[in-house]
């Protein structure tokens, strides 16, 4: 009985001390987390995605995942931890507008039949972490040749911190009408594949497939308005959808409460897709002055997709080669002008590229800025198409798209100046995603493959 007494005593004083050591430990831990020095980034120069010029000697501190201050170097306590980059340009990470992160090959239709919705996440989730380490911080996917959902649990890996990843919105396929260019038109009629875009013919099919998107975990509908250049069978001068079929599409949209990106090349087609109410209009390639006029006055956003014409010329031996090779040959210079033209009128032009993140050079990325500069844009109303406008354009802008205080930091450094050197984009120095910083010069990256976010 004293045994039993005497050892019940130990036990709770044991269950005590425990108890104490325990909650010592989680209060030291709040405390030095709580105490942690902000991180103070200086450079020669900073563009924060909204002034027209880029400011001298800046620095951004930041705290946890969020940005406490921009301003010189005073603004830095004394201990903060300083990485000064010298001869370099801090900015926003750059948001890449039109990405399809599952599309790894050159014949992408092909690679869709080949491959596993599993095998196509995990090159994509590889992927889209080399963009990051390239500086892109924000990726828009725009529908993906993918039979399942596979892009929503790449988001989600990413979202719930298991992966290190951009920040992702998007649609998990492109709708396409039979015969259009989600279609796959180069097959017998006896073979019965699954094709690459979600086919919906008519209205109530149409109204289906966007409830069916969302259900899955889509925030955007992607429409393949037109036909278009790289698939087989259609022609990118060809309206695929009905006006009754675009209305319901954007209706249904949303009522759910998600917006609509509309892939259009021809001229009607990206006039009828204004109309009806669409958020975004994807390429563009023969757009004239009055749906350049339309857009203006309903705020239609417009992501021309350039560089990715110039990469299948100079790379690709795509199965509808000829029509990219026509386009080149007498398209593109007429295209150039247009987007200047746009973007002099006041249409919101955005960055976006439109190639497989598992298949291309992340560098090769940076060279829309290029070409918007090359169409006669600003060097710096270039990069706030790729920052702030395109911010906007997703409704991120609350917190992503500029460097201000209370903005999450998503940084990215460039060496040099950008604004005399567009090219500077292709060799970012340090990333920063939401104040965890995965780059910095001098230091190998902690992202290699597929790494956890967890330290």
């Amino acid at each position: 009985m004293h045994r039993h007494f005497c050892s019940s005593t130990w036990i709770r004083e044991a269950n005590r001390i425990k108890s104490i050591l325990a909650a010592a430990t989680v209060f030291f831990l709040l405390y030095v987390n709580g105490a942690q020095a902000a991180t103070a980034l200086t450079a020669d120069r900073l563009i924060d995605g909204r002034s027209d010029k880029a400011i001298r000697n800046a620095v951004v501190l930041i705290e946890g995942d969020r940005i406490i201050a921009v301003g010189d170097r005073s603004i830095i306590p004394a201990d903060a931890e300083v990485i000064d980059l010298g001869d370099a340009t801090l900015m926003p990470g750059m948001i890449n507008a039109h990405e399809h992160p599952l599309m790894y090959a050159d014949d992408y239709q092909e690679a869709h039949l080949n491959s596993s919705s599993s095998y196509k996440a995990l090159r994509a989730l590889a992927g889209l972490q080399r963009l990051l380490l390239a500086g892109w911080t924000g990726v828009r996917v725009m529908g993906d040749a993918d039979v399942f959902y596979a892009m929503a649990d790449v988001r989600r890996v990413i979202d719930s911190g298991v992966f290190i990843g951009p920040h992702i919105t998007g649609a998990g396929h492109y709708i396409s009408i039979t015969g259009g260019g989600g279609d796959i038109n180069y097959l017998s009629p006896e073979q019965h594949v699954i094709p690459d875009g979600l086919i919906a013919d008519g209205p109530e099919e149409i109204r289906k497939a966007v409830r069916t998107e969302v259900k899955y975990g889509s925030d955007w509908i992607k429409l393949l308005v037109t036909g278009a250049f790289q698939s087989v069978g259609d022609n990118p001068r060809n309206v695929a959808f009905s006006p009754e079929e675009l209305r319901v599409a954007v209706e249904e949209a949303n009522r759910l409460g998600v917006p609509v990106a509309a892939h259009a090349h021809a001229t009607e087609g990206i006039k009828q897709a204004v109309a009806a109410g669409v958020r975004s209009i994807e390429h563009g390639t023969y757009i004239d002055d009055e749906a350049m006029r339309m857009m203006v006055k309903r705020g239609t956003y417009f992501i021309p997709t350039v560089s990715m014409g110039d990469y299948y010329a100079e790379a690709s031996t795509l199965r509808a080669q000829d029509k990219n090779d026509e386009y080149m040959e007498t398209g593109r210079a007429t295209f150039l002008a247009a987007i200047a033209r746009a973007h002099k009128a006041g249409v919101k032009v955005v960055v976006g590229l439109d190639l497989g993140a598992g298949a291309v050079d992340p560098a090769v990325y940076a060279r829309e800025f290029a070409v918007f500069v090359e169409a006669g844009i600003s060097p710096m109303d270039a990069i706030k198409a790729g920052t702030s406008v395109a911010a906007e354009l997703m409704r991120w802008d609350d917190d992503l798209g500029t460097l201000e205080k209370g903005k999450l930091a998503d940084i990215i450094a460039v060496p040099g100046d950008p604004l005399t050197d567009i090219s500077a984009l292709e060799y970012v120095s340090l990333v920063m995603i939401g104040g965890r910083l995965i780059k910095r010069p001098g230091v190998t990256s902690s992202l290699a493959g597929l790494l956890p976010a967890a330290d």
